[in-house]
């Protein structure tokens, strides 16, 4: 017999009115539809769609997130700067996901700390835009913005924005996922092969200092295997995913209420962050994030003052829920150590408890004379030193990183073990937006965030 506890819990009106209180408010980093009944069309036939991830999910998450906010797991959330519909395939979804693995490994291991593991995966297609047009010689066009929108070529059709983008997206992000769970799930992530997660990459003093750490760990698992332990579970792992909420064309169709509790999830990701560019108090990203039940990051530049975070705190997170709110600062290393510790410090003394975590990458970008984006290693790896600095200056727990990484051999990022210089970078650059770390570079700065969280 069905109780009246198990019957589905319906959606208040006000509930539904409140979700849809964004079109109200000014929004920024939209595209420039040129068809708004298809749209329309694509919206409506998203929200026809199965959830991408589930609402039980999205509260484990927030419980995990919770436990690095107060010191007692970190956040490792990696993968690319905008994923393509080319890039979905089975050997690019798997280095990614290995290449996070074996970070999480290194961290774990290093730091003897849980380590919550997040790819920006199974989503992150769309990218904000400093400008709507680009120019090319004589040639103006809209801006690339992701192939959720329109494509890389710089041609008038491929440029033009396509709303059946938006369900292609979907049906890519699904598939994706779909892998993530099985290479988790299934046996690819048992520990007992930390060994195989090496192989196919060239050999270089990341590797080497990897394959240590992997002996180690192998020989601590048969010392309890021999013991008598069970180590079922450690053939499985979790693993989240996570986006910018950029597109509301997308991000509003994949919200759903829970049946159990009638409140609403984007159930397009399990984490959802709000960018730099689009954190306006009174703007559509923020009021929209607010209602839904996901835990949720914020992205904080350099000129970000402690009266905007405060107020962010308030609209994001009124009451003050342990995992609710993540704070993603992208200072620049140069910026870091001056911009970061009067935030902190006004946060402390209030009564909130968000988890802060470094984004390392998008306040180091530079071009070279040849025309390529690119970061210098160097600054990503003193924007991380520069982080834990101001956190052990102010007293708190410095709770995750956030980087753009790939698990391939690429040579986006200059520096490393590799010694990647600018004549170096043509040989193998592949992102169509922002250059990533690759394979090896990303080792490296897991071993530098495993010493730094055991010096904290």
């Amino acid at each position: 017999m069905v109780t009246m506890t198990e019957l589905p819990v319906p959606a208040s009106p006000e509930v539904m009115r409140g979700l849809d209180h964004w079109r109200t408010l000014p929004i920024k980093q939209q595209p420039d539809w040129p068809d708004s009944a298809a749209v329309a069309n694509a919206s409506a036939e998203l929200a026809t769609l199965p959830p991408l991830v589930f609402a039980g999910e999205v509260d484990i998450l927030r419980d995990r997130l919770a436990a690095a906010a107060n010191g007692t797991a970190f956040l490792l959330q990696g993968g690319d700067c905008a994923e393509t519909f080319a890039g979905a395939t089975a050997d690019q979804i798997r280095n990614r996901v290995k290449t996070i693995l074996q970070m999480a490994v290194v961290l774990t291991y290093g730091a003897s700390m849980p380590i919550v593991k997040m790819g920006r995966m199974a989503g992150q297609f769309a990218k904000p835009r400093s400008s709507d047009l680009e120019t090319r010689g004589e040639t103006t066009l809209p801006a690339y913005r992701g192939d959720i929108v329109n494509g890389y070529d710089f041609t008038g059709e491929s440029r033009t924005p396509d709303a059946s983008r938006l369900v292609r997206g979907y049906h890519m992000a699904a598939s994706t996922l779909n892998l993530i769970r099985a290479f988790t799930q299934g046996g690819f992530a048992d520990l007992r092969e930390v060994h195989s997660w090496n192989q196919g990459f060239a050999r270089n003093p990341a590797n080497v200092r990897y394959e240590k750490l992997a002996a180690e760990i192998d020989r601590a698992i048969k010392f309890m295997i021999a013991c008598g332990a069970d180590f079922e579970a450690l053939k499985r792992t979790e693993f989240y995913i996570s986006h910018e909420a950029l597109l509301m064309d997308y991000e509003r169709p994949l919200t759903r209420i829970d049946s159990r509790t009638g409140t609403p999830y984007d159930t397009s990701a399990h984490f959802v962050w709000i960018g730099e560019r689009t954190r306006q108090l009174d703007g559509a990203h923020v009021d929209f994030l607010s209602r839904v039940r996901n835990p949720i990051g914020v992205k904080l530049g350099p000129t970000t003052s402690p009266a905007d975070v405060l107020e962010l705190i308030e609209k994001l997170d009124p009451n003050r829920e342990p995992g609710r709110l993540t704070f993603i600062t992208r200072m620049g290393a140069g910026q870091i150590r001056d911009a970061l510790p009067p935030l902190l410090e006004t946060v402390k003394a209030s009564d909130a408890n968000p988890l802060w975590v470094t984004d390392p990458m998008h306040g180091n970008g530079l071009t070279t004379p040849t025309g390529y984006k690119t970061r210098r290693f160097d600054d990503v790896v003193d924007e991380v030193k520069g982080f834990f600095e101001a956190h052990r200056a102010v007293g708190t727990f410095p709770g995750g990183i956030h980087i753009e990484l790939t698990g391939d051999d690429v040579t986006e990022c200059l520096g490393g073990s590799e010694h990647i210089d600018e004549a170096t970078l043509a040989t193998r650059y592949e992102s169509l937006c922002d250059p990533r770390l690759n394979h090896m570079q990303s080792l490296e700065l897991a071993f530098l965030v495993a010493e730094e969280l055991v010096a904290r």
